[in-house]
């Protein structure tokens, strides 16, 4: 990561960030995995369940040095121009209120109709892209068999998805999100470092969450995912050749593509 952000001159420019959370992670030196102070904003208790859901305020984090509260790396960017990633906090969402899901119920076997290109084993861990959530977020059938503490949590997660994660902030936005972590908690979903941050650091959002994008890292990540499955997890130069021969075949402006799309009109 040191030497990618040395290539682009990233201290000449110090451009803001939005990406992944293991990522901004790697960028601010934090331990990878479930650690108990996963937040780079201040010193939340991960472990700490007692406090879930109950305690809103904790100290700020004001020094990230390796050996203090699981910082392992010196940071390579500042923490002040990190931006949190709405897309990746919305596919988060979904992935706790699927896990608590009633796994015998009608709302959940639906999605497993819904979703058949999705494998068993990803549906079980919540595990959906966004084009998938967005026709789920519209879909009457969903919406009609859904109830109780399920359908609330539904609710509650489009209306933050729709009027906060998005391009419009609703002026209740506040209201909305207090209403998401009502029905999550009722619903019995764990809180993690993403609901952590709509739960104690909604300042830390921008007014705007449409603006920022981390679609690139998303794609990324599920497409080196399919190829790593390809290589049965081997990292090899080979892989990381077969991934950029894949951008190049995908990109629209190649000279690859257009040859292409030459030979096929000839």
């Amino acid at each position: 990561m040191k030497q990618l952000l040395q290539y682009i001159k990233y201290n000449t420019y110090k451009w803001n960030i939005c990406a992944d959370l293991k990522v901004i992670a790697l960028l601010l030196g934090l331990q990878l995995g479930y650690t108990k102070f996963p937040c780079f904003l201040c010193e939340w208790d991960n472990r700490g369940k007692a406090h879930h859901y109950v305690k809103r305020i904790w100290p700020a984090s004001k020094i990230l040095e390796p050996g203090h509260k699981n910082v392992k790396h010196h940071s390579l960017v500042e923490s002040c121009r990190i931006l949190l990633p709405p897309l990746h906090i919305k596919l988060g969402l979904m992935k706790n209120f699927v896990k608590a899901m009633v796994r015998n119920g009608t709302a959940f076997v639906y999605l497993r109709q819904k979703c058949p290109l999705i494998s068993d084993a990803k549906i079980r861990e919540g595990v959906f892209p966004g084009p998938d959530i967005r026709s789920l977020l519209h879909d009457e059938v969903f919406e009609r068999i859904i109830t109780g503490d399920e359908q609330r949590a539904w609710h509650a997660f489009r209306e933050v998805v729709t009027d906060f994660l998005g391009n419009r902030r609703a002026d209740n936005y506040k209201d909305l999100v207090e209403e998401l972590l009502s029905s999550y908690q009722k619903l019995g979903c764990n809180m993690f470092v993403k609901i952590h941050f709509l739960s104690s650091r909604l300042d830390f959002f921008p007014e705007n969450c449409g603006s920022v994008s981390d679609e690139h890292g998303e794609r990324f990540h599920q497409d080196i995912a399919a190829i790593q499955g390809r290589y049965k997890g081997k990292w090899s130069p080979s892989m990381i050749a077969d991934y950029c021969w894949t951008l190049l075949c995908d990109s629209p402006n190649s000279t690859f593509n257009r040859q292409a799309k030459k030979a096929r009109l000839v």
